[in-house]
């Protein structure tokens, strides 16, 4: 397939003309708007920049790094620019991870089409290469990257440099003799693809050498028999060992011979270790796996907070973008904060900030387009609504009209309400959560029937410290305030309450006595339009457990602030896991996070916390260990609770759970511990560059449930900060799982395990470091960090 790439650079008529070179116009902002010259260098692989065509170009970016290709009329940018320039001549590069997009306009409408074309051409080519195609195209790229004169040589010096950046280290003797023997053209340079041999001779993989020699009886091949061996005993494959013999000859031996005679070379046994098949990540677990017709509260949901923001909460950009990137990672609920606008367009922003505002009509229309690119189950909008009468009837509208059939606007048929439905039930439904006027039989007079004012998100008053409000007593102005993060709702007397709770199908402003209720940053309430599309998920204030379970419904969603949450796991959790286990919850978090970053995600999981919303703007360990949990069950967005926290019974407490486990290691080194709940632990490897002097540098990382996790020798692929890949770096290491702690008790105590708490399960992995030549990133040493 790298030939492939090579073969169309010279007779695709679009690569031929992107390689020519192409002025267009960069822009960034709607007033940064500027000429630059892009040529597609001659790998076909990476983009170089320049002001003038005759001018010092520099490398834009690689074709690797690119997700996919929009046109003009999806970019929110310039969409803005249409006075200025034909939507028709931009078109928008779309990067993996959070990089910021590309916008470019081309001087016509061909130019711009030639190169949306040419560069999703070798986006789709660079996709389906495989591990072995992935390297040599990867050593191929750097190989240009250090051709500094771009003449397709490269002197012993030069590679030198280059291997230097690349973090390769080497004997020079050593070296030399490689150099030397690759120049198979004997003219004391090296060309592209001798330089591709030099590399692989440099870094030969001698442990697979020594793992390979230890099953071969002849050191040159594993027979069938050997390697249905190798991955009986050591990859734990038991009884589907000598089918995947067969499968995996078939699929990794190079050589036609090998795959006729069902033997395995060296080069076929590593092309395998470093295959999809190889990898630490249960193949089994990639696709949707997990039983999907449980009711929507037995599952976790990959929740994303402020969605719309890219940045901080307090001057960040709000962009649709923003909906984009969550949606296409696997988010399944969103939220909406949605204000009065100009014009009578509801505007979404994080209210009182001087974040940037973006029309709500357009966040529904991107939701429309992307909702379920990535997961055909459900989304559910997370509805902030601090509209006024008129603009929720506006919010309505543009729900019912935009969203269209996706919208779940009414119950499931022959669905009773004692249970929630299933994500099988609502695939490619839209559900809106939000506040809900109630039913004419829900209201009955109580003196123990509470009416709260919920506060902003900022708060985290304890609603326990306020008196109940007796609705027969309570004047109109009187309050209750709880830490939730949803609209304030007014307690009102008994004369208004049949108002208020049921038709309320007139503008409030010509209720008598209600003229408090105009204000509408401090009280909403919801119109019957609106509180229509609320189906499932009614939000309601959290006032106690005991509350909760005796006034709350199955459809009755409460949200916590991360600190009230975290201290009901504390004093409460047993309580706090009954509760999750009968309706849904939503954590968000903290008011003072003004910067956007994240907590932990794990300690409300423990809990059965079901939408446990992140910043997802924010990258950091927080965000690596969500998209390391939901990237199992297919990146649906769903992950089947344990059924101990689906017990309304359940005698589970998280707060009993022990603190995470940490090792650091060098090079090779053996470590056990065990793990009390396998259930609920992640395993977290991270690679650091070891200084002396200074703090160690971060250089990847790769996280996963423990659940996933394949034993054997496996390689972790490493992910770099903003979750993105550094193929080929990756680390070595062999995982064997044990139960019996008695039996091994000795021999992991000669292995120096580590002591931890009683558990039912003990762990024993042995990890050794990847050899150097894996990694693309400058690391002179690596030492690794795992958290479980």
């Amino acid at each position: 397939m790298a030939s492939q790439i090579q073969d169309r650079l010279t007779t695709d008529q679009d690569l031929l003309l992107m390689q020519e070179g192409t002025m267009m116009r960069k822009v960034r902002t709607k007033t940064w708007k500027k000429p630059r010259y892009f040529k597609l260098q001659s790998d076909g692989m990476t983009v170089w920049h320049a002001r003038q065509a005759e001018g010092i170009a520099k490398p834009t970016f690689s074709i690797s790094d690119v997700e996919t290709i929009r046109k003009g009329h999806d970019s929110e940018l310039l969409r803005c620019l249409t006075e200025e320039f034909p939507l028709e001549q931009g078109f928008t590069i779309v990067f993996h991870g959070r990089r910021p997009n590309l916008d470019l306009v081309a001087n016509s409408v061909e130019e711009a089409q030639i190169w949306m074309r040419g560069l999703q051409l070798l986006v789709d080519l660079v996709t389906s290469l495989n591990y072995q195609e992935q390297l040599d195209q990867w050593v191929s790229e750097w190989f240009h990257r250090g051709d500094r004169n771009q003449d397709g040589r490269m002197s012993f010096e030069e590679a030198q440099r280059l291997l230097h950046l690349m973090n390769v280290e080497m004997d020079q003797e050593y070296a030399l003799n490689l150099f030397q023997e690759a120049n198979v053209s004997q003219s004391d340079t090296l060309e592209g693809e001798e330089f591709v041999q030099f590399y692989k001779a440099l870094t030969k993989r001698t442990e697979v050498e020594q793992l390979f020699e230890n099953f071969s009886s002849d050191g040159q091949k594993l027979t069938l028999l050997e390697f249905v061996d190798f991955l009986r005993e050591e990859q734990k494959e038991k009884d589907h060992a000598p089918d995947l013999a067969l499968e995996f000859i078939d699929l990794y031996e190079p050589s036609e011979s090998g795959r006729l005679l069902h033997v395995m070379s060296k080069d076929g046994f590593l092309r395998y270790l470093c295959s999809k098949d190889g990898n630490i990540f249960n193949p089994d677990c990639l696709p949707v796996y997990q039983d999907m017709t449980y009711p929507l509260n037995h599952y976790y949901i990959n929740s994303s907070h402020n969605t719309y923001l890219l940045r901080d909460q307090l001057c960040g950009q709000s962009s649709v973008e923003g909906y984009i990137r969550a949606l296409k990672r696997g988010c399944r609920c969103v939220e909406v904060d949605v204000w009065d606008g100009p014009g009578g367009e509801p505007i979404v922003y994080h209210g009182h900030t001087l974040t940037s505002r973006i029309l709500f009509k357009d966040v529904m229309a991107t939701i429309a387009q992307y909702a379920f690119q990535s997961s055909d189950y459900p989304l559910i909008l997370s509805l902030e609504n601090h509209c006024s009468w008129e603009q929720q009837q506006t919010l309505a509208q543009h729900l019912t009209d935009i969203l269209g059939e996706q919208l779940l606007n009414t119950t499931i048929d022959e669905l009773l309400m004692d249970k929630l439905p299933s994500p099988e039930q609502l695939q490619r439904k839209i559900l809106v959560k939000g506040k809900k006027l109630r039913a004419i039989e829900d209201i009955e007079v109580d003196e123990e029937e509470e009416e709260e004012l919920e506060k902003d998100e900022d708060s985290d008053v304890d609603p326990g410290t306020y008196p109940e409000l007796d609705t027969q007593l309570q004047p109109e102005s009187q309050e209750l305030v709880s830490g939730n993060k949803d609209d304030e709702v007014v307690a009102c007397p008994m004369s208004c309450l049949l108002i208020c709770g049921h038709i309320l199908a007139q503008d409030p402003s010509t209720i008598p006595g209600s003229s408090f209720l105009s204000n509408q940053d401090s009280r909403t309430i919801s119109c019957p339009d609106l509180s229509a599309l609320v189906v499932y998920l009614r939000t309601v204030p959290f006032c106690s457990f005991i509350h909760s379970k005796e006034n709350y419904h199955i459809y009755d969603v409460s949200s916590f602030s991360e600190t009230k949450a975290r201290n009901l796991i504390r004093e409460e959790g047993n309580e706090f896991v009954q509760h999750n286990a009968r309706q849904l919850c939503r954590v968000y978090p903290s008011g003072l996070r003004t910067d956007s970053s994240n907590f932990h995600p794990q300690e409300f999981w423990n809990a059965g916390c079901h939408m446990v919303a992140m910043n997802m703007q924010t990258a950091g360990s927080a965000m690596d260990i969500c998209d390391g949990f939901f990237r199992q069950n297919g990146g649906s967005g769903y992950v089947l609770k344990p059924e101990f926290l689906c017990d309304i019974q359940s005698s589970f407490n998280p707060e009993r759970l022990i603190s995470p486990y940490k090792a650091k290691i060098l090079l090779v080194q053996t470590f056990c511990f065990r793990v009390q709940v396998p259930e609920l632990a992640i395993l977290r490897f991270v690679v650091k560059d070891y200084s002396w002097t200074s703090r160690n540098n971060f250089i990847g990382q790769y996280t996963l449930p423990w659940t996933c996790v394949k034993q054997g020798y496996r390689h972790i692929s490493l992910l770099s900060r903003d979750g993105t890949s550094l193929h080929p770096a990756s680390i070595f290491v062999y995982i064997c799982m044990r139960e019996d702690l008695e039996k091994h008790r000795e021999e992991l105590e000669a292995e120096k395990s580590t002591e931890a708490l009683s558990p039912p399960t003990y762990k024993s992995l042995k990890i050794q470091s990847q050899r150097k030549d894996q990694s693309r990133i400058k690391a002179p040493r690596q030492r690794l960090g795992k958290d479980a």
